[in-house]
């Protein structure tokens, strides 16, 4: 169990990591948005022991936080 959950989490680094390759065109707070959002899903996903709900949430504190950092 423990290596599927190490597993998801790589794969869930390397989508984050190719989503913010394709942020070249976005504005700075829309990429911070995404910033947080993805390191939101990642956080909740570790926290909650990878529960939709805790992925979910993280993903939304996560994305207003790195939108209201960039105000």
């Amino acid at each position: 169990m423990k290596i599927l959950h190490s597993v998801v989490l790589a794969v869930m680094a390397g989508m984050l990591m190719v989503g913010v390759g394709g942020c070249g065109g976005m504005s700075k707070q829309g990429q911070s948005t995404a910033i947080g959002a993805g390191v939101g899903a990642i956080g909740g996903a570790i926290l909650t022991g990878g529960s939709t709900a805790g992925t979910l949430g993280g993903a939304a504190v996560g994305g207003v936080i790195g939108h209201e950092v960039t105000k």
